[in-house]
């Protein structure tokens, strides 16, 4: 991005363009006005810019401790590379130290607020320790981090809820009781390797599952019964060859999000992930966008995703008229099947 299309945060003023306003990312001209990080009013007029404004992304599934490992142990099965204790990605969080740690995850929060991600549901590693390394690294960023601790109970105390590997890999009993003492999230892989772990992990009442590749029926019943979310992370899946969710069958169970996973194995874009989730199913580009979007926000209990008055303003501007976007028909079509980091504009946080 240019220097005036830096990332604001806290501002107040107004991005004109074709808005996409409310939960149906209505296509309106106008403007968005905003004040003290605060949407008043989205306002219907002829304006002079070609700028394509919806709300900035909510990832709603990281794992960017692993910025220290980018695209280590090609060739290794997802179990050697990322299950506790001793994956490779583990090991080698261990090895780091913890100014290379923070140093590595900085560099993901400047990407991920260049890309218009406004905020992130991050499983952290190693308990107290990596919750405070997250929170030095993203200190000075515009992007919110949703930190769910891992590994222990004072972790989830430290952050803003539990983070479960998955049920085959531990007893989650304790943490998930002090989740709902203190109210706060419990997500928790499931159905990522194979379906053994999906039940169990059903048992525990999540907040959310994330993967959920190998969904059979009944899971689809409990999951709709239960009314759980899943957030959805096809790149990772794909990258690590357990297979690929079944998006429409999750989609007509329950609400969907998109989480980009380990940063080991795939960049936190979110465009790239729209990308894959509209080309692997049959929704339409607006319910994929909202999986991106206010579906993630409403799992993490955040007042953004929406460009509508009363929510928080985390925009993201694109320029309608790159080299890339110029001639597209339908502009949510062309936001979620092709648009890309080079295509921002600006980004207000």
């Amino acid at each position: 991005m240019t220097a005036d299309s830096a990332p604001d945060a806290g501002a107040s003023g107004t991005l004109e363009g074709l808005v996409l306003r409310g939960r149906e990312f209505e296509p309106v001209e106008g403007r968005v006005v905003f004040e003290d990080g605060e949407i008043t009013a989205i306002e219907e007029a002829s304006v002079e810019s070609d700028r394509i404004v919806l709300p900035a992304f909510v990832n709603a599934h990281t794992h960017i401790g692993d910025s220290i490992a980018k695209e280590a142990g090609e060739g290794l099965t997802l179990e050697e590379l990322v299950a506790p204790p001793d994956g490779l990605k583990h090991r080698l969080l261990r090895e780091a130290t913890r100014e290379e740690l923070v140093a590595a995850m900085r560099r993901t929060f400047a990407y991920m607020e260049r890309a218009g991600t406004a905020a992130h549901v991050e499983f952290r590693e190693g308990g107290v320790e990596g919750v405070d390394a997250i929170e030095r690294a993203g200190a000075n960023s515009a992007v919110e981090s949703v930190v769910l601790g891992r590994e222990e109970v004072a972790a989830m105390e430290r952050a803003d809820g539990f983070g479960a590997s998955g049920a085959n890999d531990a007893d989650f009993d304790r943490e998930r009781n002090a989740t709902r003492r203190e109210g706060k999230l419990f997500g928790i892989h499931a159905g990522e390797v194979d379906a053994s772990d999906v039940h169990p992990a059903l048992d525990l009442d999540p907040d959310f599952l994330v993967h959920m590749v190998h969904a059979e029926s009944l899971h689809l019943d409990r999951v709709e019964d239960k009314g759980v979310p899943v957030v959805v992370c096809p790149r990772s899946n794909a990258a690590l060859n357990v297979g690929l969710p079944d998006i429409d069958a999750l989609h007509d169970r329950t609400t969907l999000a998109l989480g980009t996973d380990n940063a080991m194995v795939n960049a936190p874009s979110m465009f790239r992930e729209l990308e894959w989730a509209a080309k692997l199913s049959t929704l339409s580009a607006r319910e994929v966008l909202a999986m991106a979007t206010a579906n993630g926000a409403d799992i993490a209990d955040l007042n953004c995703g929406v460009v509508e008055a009363g929510r928080d303003a985390k925009l993201l501007a694109l320029d309608g008229d790159s080299d890339n976007l110029d001639g597209v028909h339908d502009v949510v079509r062309g936001v979620v099947r092709r648009a890309t980091v080079d295509d921002v504009d600006r980004v207000v946080l």
